[in-house]
């Protein structure tokens, strides 16, 4: 596992605390980035306030971002170390109904574990203090390490 800094909300209505944290490596499927940017967004505090019915805690918050992948998990041929991307909170599949649909880009295919704060095995990657830190929005750019799914981030231009 990797050692980084994140800011974790360990529980609602409280603010954000500045962590040493675990990221494990990425599962097959998975893509680990270094985030070099992130923003906040009015979900992260409406999430942090208590009032998201999916917000677990404790959790690392942050879906705007954007990072350079640092290593990937076995089957992952979108994207390479080095490659500079964008992790998405909509995930894009390519194969789902969804995903195949011009009226929508609402990707089914990680949503029932996306929105328990899980990878798409039902793990996390996440740890601090001997204690599981869970995913939010499948993306957890409050974090300067975090794993994705692959159908979770795009490859864009380097600077």
């Amino acid at each position: 596992p990797i050692q980084c800094k994140a800011a974790v909300a360990w529980e609602p209505k409280k603010p954000l605390s500045l962590e040493t944290v675990e990221v494990a490596p990425p599962k097959a499927g998975e893509v680990r980035i270094k985030i070099l940017a992130t923003a906040v967004c009015h979900t992260d505090a409406y999430t942090l306030d208590g009032l998201d019915p999916e917000g677990i805690f404790p959790c690392i918050l942050g879906h705007e971002g954007g990072g350079v992948v640092e290593s990937v998990g076995e089957g992952v041929t979108s994207v390479k170390p080095g490659d500079h991307v964008v992790p998405l909170y909509i995930p894009q599949c390519g194969d789902c109904k969804f995903c195949n649909s011009p009226k929508t880009n609402l990707c089914s295919k990680i949503r029932a574990t996306q929105g328990k704060g899980v990878m798409p095995d039902g793990t996390s990657r996440f740890t601090c203090k001997g204690q599981t830190v869970y995913h939010f929005m499948g993306t957890s750019t409050f974090s300067e390490y975090t794993v994705v799914a692959e159908i979770s981030v795009v490859k864009v231009s380097s600077p």
